[in-house]
């Protein structure tokens, strides 16, 4: 079957995952990732793409990203493929597709999980034994956020402006938030979520979602009637076919 379209909101934040092929290392040295960077920018201008967090990891990728339309994302994606895939390959004499599939995605609340996800990124380094402290960390946008260093492909959020009245308030709150970090049953949802391509967010926020894409975008609840457990199953198999 025919798999589903991703869900994409505009003027909506979205997480996105995007990693190398078969755990392929797709950064090898520093001018790898600044390569990367200055497309990610690029396209970003381009296609009227906010990016609020990102990291670079050797092997794969996290962006949170706000696009003006619902084209915004994959264009920006293609963007940057057709140009670091082919510079990639050649610099390492190899041939062939650099991702694993298409990048996983989600729709994300800014009221309720912006910051976490957030947060959510700029660890990913210190999870995975990179570095002691997310500042430590040269290829995301934790120096940004708790004010180390400015940095112009991040456009902030609203929701990082409300933490605090003045810059310093916001890079003092932000650092001490980034540094409680998160339970692991946060990054487990948040984990999933973007890896099925469903929304993170309050059941209201969800509603709205649904309201306004005419889709379900979350998992369906247990003990419907029948006839929805079935058309639930079909929809699931498309899913699956992703």
């Amino acid at each position: 079957m025919a798999r589903l379209p991703r869900l994409v909101v505009p003027h909506q934040p979205h997480h996105i995952i995007q990693r190398g092929h078969d755990g392929l290392t797709i950064f090898r040295d520093a001018d790898d990732y600044l390569h990367f960077l200055a497309w990610l920018k690029e396209a970003a201008r381009q296609f009227k793409v906010a990016i609020h967090a990102y990291v670079l990891m050797p092997d794969h990728l996290h962006l949170l990203a706000t696009p003006v339309d619902d084209q915004g994302l994959a264009r920006m994606m293609q963007w940057i493929g057709r140009h670091y895939v082919p510079y990639f390959n050649q610099k390492v004499g190899r041939s062939g597709t650099l991702w694993q599939g298409r990048y996983r995605a989600t729709v994300v609340d800014p009221e309720l999980h912006l910051l976490a996800v957030c947060h959510y990124i700029e660890l990913n380094p210190v999870r995975s034994g990179l570095v002691a402290s997310p500042a430590d960390y040269p290829w995301s946008s934790a120096m940004h956020h708790i004010g180390a260093k400015q940095d112009g492909l991040v456009t902030d959020h609203p929701r990082y402006w409300d933490i605090g009245n003045t810059p310093f308030d916001r890079e003092i709150a932000y650092r001490q938030s980034l540094e409680e970090g998160l339970s692991q049953a946060h990054i487990d949802s948040i984990t999933a979520a973007t890896l099925k391509g469903w929304a993170l967010g309050s059941d209201a926020f969800k509603q709205e979602l649904e309201r306004q894409t005419r889709r379900r975008v979350s998992p369906a609840k247990r003990g419907r009637p029948l006839a929805a457990r079935a058309e639930v199953a079909d929809a699931d198999d498309s899913e699956v076919s992703k």
